[in-house]
């Protein structure tokens, strides 16, 4: 059986993660989530990373979201356990040491949304699509909430969540929820720019400008100025 991911690690110091589910357009599961968690602990406990890819294999879509038949299934079982994955993987993605590039490489999906959310920089594919689409099935993206809110202008993460609709990369790019779009054939070359100039910056200031940068954002103002000054000591 495949691993749901696969993690390797260059010389240059890049750590790509890569959901391996392209039979099912990367679909999340409990086993995507665990082994997810597991990579990019790995890749930051490696003294070689200084950035993380996290991307889909395939072509088609970085990930289509939760495989709902599994979710549902695992849920009966295990009441929540799905939920818990997504905080310990948000947790994980934000405490991390390094820089988090997502290589969005085809459609970006319900759960999958949330999770590049919880990535520092997106580059994109032009032909991608981005969005929350669980209410066209009943359902709330109760656990990409907060990464929605955090990301997007209110009215429209609102907007998303309560209709489904779907934002083109162009879209996602005028909004500033993604940084790059390029075409299909100029995506890896433009994801090894952007992570070559990453991995030569000092890892000890970026491991503490990105603590401090996730520590403050949700700190009243002042209250950050002050937990500024003291991490300049």
């Amino acid at each position: 059986m495949d691993q749901p991911i696969d993690l390797t690690i260059s010389d240059d110091g890049v750590a790509t993660i890569t959901i391996n589910r392209p039979e099912k357009r990367n679909a999340l599961s409990t086993d995507v989530l665990e082994a997810m968690i597991d990579g990019f602990r790995a890749a930051d406990n490696d003294s070689r990373t200084r950035v993380v890819v996290l991307t889909g294999a395939g072509d088609k879509a970085f990930s289509a979201g939760g495989d709902l038949e599994k979710f549902l299934a695992e849920n009966e079982s295990t009441p929540g356990k799905q939920g818990g994955r997504f905080v310990e993987l948000f947790e994980t993605i934000g405490t991390l040491g390094v820089p988090v590039v997502g290589r969005i490489n085809g459609h970006c999906l319900a759960g999958a949304f949330g999770i590049a959310l919880a990535c520092d920089i997106l580059v994109s594919t032009d032909d991608a699509t981005f969005g929350t689409p669980e209410i066209l099935v009943g359902l709330w993206p109760m656990m990409i909430t907060a990464l929605i809110q955090r990301n997007l202008p209110r009215k429209l993460a609102t907007e998303l969540m309560l209709t489904g609709r779907r934002l083109s990369a162009a879209e996602a790019l005028d909004a500033g929820i993604i940084n790059r779009v390029v075409a299909a054939d100029q995506l890896d070359a433009a994801v090894t720019e952007l992570t070559a100039t990453l991995a030569k910056h000092p890892p000890a200031v970026i491991r503490a400008g990105r603590a401090a940068l996730y520590e403050q954002q949700d700190m009243p103002f002042v209250e950050a100025l002050r937990y500024l000054e003291a991490e300049l000591r």
